[in-house]
């Protein structure tokens, strides 16, 4: 244990004085929490669209307006006949939504109008939004202006349970804690463990008496104690300026957060130990680690939709039980009872990544 202590004080004093380390530590963190907390959007807002009507009436009139009052539409000034050759297919709109010459008698004369909606397919999950947004649109103005025929048999009354103001942070940053303490306390127990192979200081332990047991706590120590400093800044910081709070019991977070902060540590010097060089730490870092936890934990994409065989991935994702502990914290609030699996993933995921690390170094030991 002494010398597990002991490697531990050397790791954080070399932290302490390294000064690019420091913001390395901290100051890239704030700025990953901001880009993503305010970039990343996943609804979808202020789409173009044209609308061409030919009818004039105040019923018609009545339906543009409308339509642009939901504030998920935008209207863009456009010149021709031609709203497709004129604004889609320029690029000046993403839909046009063409109203007929009748579109007024026919409807008061108790006749099916067509309202014909032209959609750039180039983005599929866009367009899919804006037929499903026009379709939903037009269902709530036939009944506001008392247009449906029949009254329909069955009729949802629909909540949202979770998150009933629809904010998209409540999501994002929740999520954005993942991936951030899945990159930054690896990638800086990666360099640490690379750097003393770079500069032939690890030769010195290889000879000593240390196990490489010992040494890889030591570092996993202090590192986790660095995480544990980033990880109170990054949520606090995030707490105060999306104002979140907790939904139900913080307890598996705080419990959850630590195990993950060990396992995000211990990949670190997985690829710190296969490294020759701080370069290449980084890389493996950026690359196996930052991929990993923006596009297969469930961050941004729903796990059901990746394909199999890349699904099976996922289950060795560490961020993916990390954001799920996260987000139900902040938005659901279910406790122990929704995450408990989550944890013991987690310590798995750790174990075996420091068994592997201690495998590996201990084959370049010499001898005792």
């Amino acid at each position: 244990m002494k010398r597990i202590l002991a490697q531990c004080k050397k790791e954080l004093a070399q932290f302490r004085r390294d000064r690019l380390t420091l913001a390395l530590a901290f100051i890239l963190p704030t700025m990953t929490l901001f880009i993503f907390g305010f970039a990343i959007r996943l609804e979808a807002k202020n789409i173009v669209l044209i609308v061409q009507d030919f009818d004039r009436s105040n019923l018609s009139q009545a339906y543009t307006e409308r339509l642009y009052a939901t504030n998920q539409f935008a209207p863009v000034q456009w010149s021709g006949l031609d709203p497709v050759r004129d604004g889609i297919d320029r690029g000046l709109a993403k839909a046009a939504v063409i109203i007929p010459s009748k579109f007024s008698s026919d409807v008061q004369a108790g006749r099916t109008s067509t309202v014909q909606v032209l959609i750039d397919g180039t983005d599929v999950n866009n367009a899919r939004v804006i037929k499903n947004s026009i379709q939903a649109f037009t269902k709530v103005f036939i009944q506001d202006q008392n247009l449906a025929q029949s009254q329909p048999k069955i009729l949802p009354r629909i909540r949202l349970w979770f998150n009933p103001g629809r904010q998209e942070s409540l999501y994002i940053v929740p999520g954005v804690f993942g991936v951030i303490l899945a990159i930054y306390p690896s990638l800086l127990a990666a360099l640490a463990m690379s750097r003393e192979k770079e500069q032939g200081t690890i030769l010195q332990t290889y000879a000593s008496s240390i196990s490489a047991a010992e040494l890889l706590l030591g570092k996993c120590l202090a590192y986790f104690i660095v995480g544990i400093g980033q990880a109170l800044f990054v949520i606090g910081l995030g707490c105060a300026v999306w104002r979140l709070g907790f939904a139900g019991d913080p307890t598996p977070l705080f419990v959850g957060g630590a195990i993950f902060l060990i396992a995000s540590v211990m990949f670190g010097l997985f690829i710190g130990v296969r490294a020759n060089n701080r370069s290449v730490a980084v890389q493996g870092v950026a690359t196996a680690g930052f991929l990993l936890a923006l596009l297969l934990s469930g961050f941004i994409y729903p796990l059901h939709n990746i394909p199999f065989p890349l699904s099976l991935v996922t289950n060795i994702v560490p961020a993916r039980y990390f954001i799920e502990i996260s987000r139900d914290a902040f938005v659901r609030g279910t406790g122990w009872s929704g995450v408990w699996l989550a944890p013991l993933l987690l310590a798995v995921l750790a174990f075996v990544l420091f068994s592997l690390s201690r495998r590996i170094l201990g084959r370049m030991q010499l001898p005792g």
